[in-house]
C-alpha cells in the first residue's frame, strides 16, 4: 500500500457542522476537496488498520458515505473535480433553483452567501420584477427544485 501523507489540517474541516459522519471520515479533519467521496467501501479504497482510515492506491483519503458527509460521489482529491459550491452557476434563470439546492446542500456555511448573491444576480438578469427570495425559498422547501 502507498505510503499515506499526514491527514493534518489543511484549512477548516469540512464535516465541523456536525455532519453525521462516522468517526474515521476524513471530513473530520480535512477541508471539502481534500478528500474524495465513493459510493460504497470497496477494494478499490481499503481501509488501514494503521491509520484507521480509509485511502485510494495511491494515498488519497476516502470517505465512503456520501450521504452521510453531504457530498456527491466524485474524486474531488485525487481527480481535481470541483465541489459542487464551486461549480459555475447556471447561465438560465430556468436552471438557479435546483442548481442553488444542490449547492446548498453540500456548501459549507461559508461559502453560502456568495451561493446565493450568484443565485439572485442570475435571477434579477433574467427578470428584473422578479422575487428572489420566493424563488429561492422553493428551490428549498422539501419537494422542491425537482425533488
Amino acid at each position: 500500500m502507498a505510503e499515506h501523507d499526514d491527514m493534518a489540517e489543511q484549512g477548516a474541516a469540512f464535516a465541523r457542522d456536525g455532519r453525521p459522519v462516522c468517526g474515521v471520515c476524513p471530513s473530520l479533519r480535512l477541508p471539502g476537496g481534500g478528500f474524495d467521496v465513493v459510493a460504497r467501501p470497496s477494494r478499490d479504497c481499503p481501509f488501514d488498520p494503521v491509520t484507521g482510515h480509509r485511502f485510494t492506491a495511491v494515498g488519497v483519503p476516502v470517505c465512503v458515505h456520501p450521504e452521510r458527509v453531504g457530498l456527491p460521489v466524485a474524486p474531488y482529491a485525487s481527480g481535481g473535480q470541483p465541489l459542487p459550491w464551486e461549480t459555475p452557476p447556471p447561465v438560465g434563470a430556468d436552471r438557479v433553483p435546483a442548481w442553488v439546492r444542490a449547492v446548498l446542500e453540500a456548501a459549507p456555511p461559508e461559502a453560502c452567501d456568495e451561493v446565493i448573491g450568484q443565485a439572485a444576480r442570475i435571477l434579477r438578469a433574467a427578470d428584473p420584477g422578479i422575487d428572489v427570495t420566493a424563488v429561492l425559498r422553493a428551490a428549498l422547501r422539501p419537494g422542491g427544485a425537482g425533488d
